[in-house]
């Protein structure tokens, strides 16, 4: 008798898409960021064994700022995933930052939100921002979330759809023969104006202009969110999610306690931090 047929059955999907990691790096890391990097508490259901495995870091190596966020974005929409998580190689992330990123996404669905650091720089500043071109935005304390119209991308969560509805309104473009759309980019404009003969000059950071691309080209709405659409300061800065900003060479920012001016009791409390 002819021996039966055996059929294997393979799985269309093996994995939860669900988080994508994305981190542009020059090449080298500081051994801090590698410790907060890779000794995250897991949240339940997170398997410690194998979240490495599944949990795949996606760093593109020495491009310029905007170019490794584009090339990061392309790989996560075309690989389906549900959650862009940008880690940049010069943010220390908290060691729970894990569990952080997986009770909002349980709990509150925040489309857009980012972890509180500040500049390298001596004094160093907290880059929460409401109004372009009026500094740092100030009126909050240490452990609230605060709703801004600006934020940096050194530690954000980003929805799929907020990514998906710009990248559809992108346009394409090479660089360094790779094909990719400008979902991110560093806005230089130089121009002389006619009537003054001077040459005006308007430069910023990729992160900024990104913030203000989503609100202008009223992407909330478009990628199904109109309640934030509708509020004036739509992303969310959460500062329980307390970052250190380090350069390369081990100075680790704000360097001379800067954040105590926002710890409670150092002023009035703020009224206004959480609307």
């Amino acid at each position: 008798m002819p021996s039966p047929s055996h059929k294997i059955v393979k799985a269309l999907k093996t994995e939860d898409r669900r988080i994508f990691v994305a981190t542009g790096i020059t090449g080298n890391v500081r051994v801090e960021w590698a410790m907060a990097r890779w000794n995250q508490a897991s949240p339940v259901n997170w398997s410690k064994s194998e979240y490495l495995m599944w949990l795949d870091q996606f760093s593109p190596l020495g491009f310029l700022v905007a170019e490794a966020r584009n090339v990061a974005v392309e790989e996560f929409l075309k690989n389906g995933f549900e959650w862009l998580v940008f880690i940049d190689h010069d943010t220390i992330i908290p060691p729970t930052f894990l569990i952080t990123v997986n009770n909002r996404i349980i709990k509150e669905r925040v489309p857009v939100w980012s972890g509180l650091y500040f500049t390298k720089s001596v004094p160093s500043e907290p880059l929460v921002f409401r109004g372009p071109g009026g500094g740092y935005f100030a009126d909050w304390k240490m452990g609230d979330k605060v709703w801004v119209d600006g934020l940096p991308m050194g530690c954000t969560v980003i929805h799929h759809s907020i990514l998906r509805a710009v990248w559809d309104e992108s346009e394409e473009y090479l660089f360094n023969g790779i094909k990719m759309r400008r979902v991110f980019e560093t806005p230089v404009k130089m121009w002389e104006d006619p009537k003054t003969r001077i040459w005006q000059t308007i430069t910023g950071t990729e992160d900024l202009h990104w913030c203000k691309k989503v609100v202008d080209n009223d992407i909330f709405t478009k990628a199904g969110w109109p309640q934030y659409a509708k509020k004036p300061h739509p992303f969310l800065v959460d500062t329980n999610v307390f970052c250190k900003h380090i350069d390369p060479a081990g100075n680790i920012y704000p360097a001379n306690g800067e954040e105590k001016f926002f710890e409670r009791g150092r002023s009035k409390s703020s009224k206004n931090s959480c609307s």
